[in-house]
């Protein structure tokens, strides 16, 4: 195997800086979830309120909320927040965290000196990396996903009710009240104040982000845009994350910008594409309103027809439906490389792991499956390499993570939740017209198990 990357040097070097507790995330990235008012630091603790007093005086605070500031006094004081257990558990399995990648990079290791002898009180901090949702607008409904994040979800459950696991899923009632969904056509606190905030932030962004819902849908992502071109920013890398299964017009329509968007303006154009088996009846089970076809031609389209400044990352939201179609993924990643990586990567993908809904997390799968990913891991090392046509050593330790998570609490009893993951997918099947035995025939046997437990309980 060669030397190691820079990404993972990175991470190893700022794993001995940070000490016991300190993540970089916690000043210089934010995701925010507008529609809902909801925030936090990046997407593994749990989403937290933000105050609408707070942003009328200071849009700011969209960041910079109490909850946050809290956590960060925690962690200058060399003590771990309970909300961040995931990357915690991780170190305690011996692996790199998410802490440390995040950490390493340039747009946050570049404040490490100011943020270690920061008192955490600041309420001035302006993040470098930023992802935003403006709005819930979505033509899928991804079996992961809720009425927060997809309008067609939403409209599903307003006609058909909740999804009949142990605790309804999904129920109408459950987003009224400081839940509810602001829709687009109403004013938006959140939203008013993020564009009041915005001629403050951009100057300092390194990395913005606007995922969804579906951004290609949304009228903010293009007002962005537009306030790009005019105001170019050499260093900016700005992202966009789609299921690139949009109608053709609107796609020829976001293309064109992103053409105009990588001829002269910006650093770089990140495109993420979500999808999570590379077996198109399986991808289209899982994220249901998918059209894997058109998805993957318009992935050939942007590579083929955005001239420079760009690549593209697949996001494989790891999930037990997300095992028996990664090998598949990983080859046609591959594909892609030796298509169209020339002179620099330009096809990435990532491998967040899904811990909610938990009937759908890894862990209730049997040590089959580990196995099966572990054998993948293998492959996948046989094709390390430092040129641009096989996998990078970080990508592979990656996958190993979330077989570490995988396999973390393999002696928990799952029942409650393999009755749920039954339950969940009958429901889906008989709503959505989809059949999980003719999509995933190799989980015949852990598809029984579910449906033992669901009649037991």
């Amino acid at each position: 195997m060669s030397n190691k990357s820079v990404f993972m040097s990175s991470a190893e070097l700022m794993k001995d800086k940070l000490g016991p507790a300190l993540c970089l995330a916690k000043w210089k990235q934010v995701s925010l979830h507008l529609p809902t008012g909801l925030n936090n630091s990046c997407y593994h603790p749990p989403l937290h309120p933000i105050d609408p007093a707070a942003i009328a005086q200071d849009p700011g605070a969209l960041h910079n909320t109490a909850h946050k500031k809290a956590q960060r006094v925690i962690m200058l004081q060399n003590q771990r927040p309970v909300e961040c257990s995931y990357c915690w558990n991780m170190e305690d399995l011996g692996e790199l965290s998410d802490r440390h990648y995040r950490s390493g990079e340039p747009w946050a290791a570049m404040d490490f000196e100011r943020i270690r002898n920061a008192t955490g009180e600041e309420t001035d901090v302006i993040p470098s990396y930023v992802e935003v949702n403006f709005n819930n607008a979505c033509n899928l409904k991804c079996s992961y996903c809720s009425p927060q994040f997809s309008s067609s979800w939403a409209d599903e459950v307003a006609r058909d009710g909740a999804y009949p696991t142990a605790t309804p899923h999904n129920a109408p009632e459950h987003f009224a009240g400081s839940r509810r969904v602001i829709p687009a056509r109403e004013p938006n606190p959140y939203v008013e104040a993020f564009w009041q905030w915005w001629p403050t932030l951009y100057p300092e962004l390194r990395h913005f982000r606007m995922t969804g819902g579906e951004p290609l849908m949304d009228r903010n992502t293009y007002r962005v845009f537009d306030y790009v071109l005019e105001n170019p920013k050499s260093d900016l890398h700005l992202n966009v994350t789609s299921n690139f299964s949009v109608e053709d017009q609107l796609f020829e329509k976001y293309i064109d910008y992103v053409q105009q968007l990588c001829n002269t303006q910006i650093e770089h154009f990140m495109q993420y594409v979500s999808v999570d088996s590379g077996i198109p009846a399986q991808a289209e089970y899982i994220r249901h309103g998918l059209d894997f076809d058109r998805m993957y031609r318009n992935v050939h389209r942007y590579l083929d027809h955005v001239p420079n400044r760009n690549s593209l990352t697949f996001i494989v939201t790891m999930n037990n439906l997300s095992v028996t179609g990664f090998q598949e993924m990983m080859q046609m990643i591959l594909n892609l490389r030796q298509l169209y990586s020339k002179t620099y990567q330009r096809v990435w993908f990532d491998t967040p792991v899904l811990r909610e809904p938990a009937w759908q997390s890894l862990q209730l799968l049997p040590e089959s499956y580990a196995h099966q990913l572990e054998r993948t891991a293998d492959w996948m090392q046989t094709q390390v390499t430092d040129g641009l046509h096989g996998f990078r050593d970080y990508e592979v330790q990656r996958v190993r993570r979330d077989i570490a998570f995988m396999r973390e609490a393999q002696s928990a009893d799952f029942a409650s939740q393999k009755a749920d993951f039954y339950r969940f997918f009958s429901e889906h099947d008989r709503r959505r017209a989809t059949n999980f035995a003719q999509s995933f025939p190799e989980m015949k046997a852990f598809w029984a198990e579910c449906e033992s437990h669901a009649r037991t309980a």
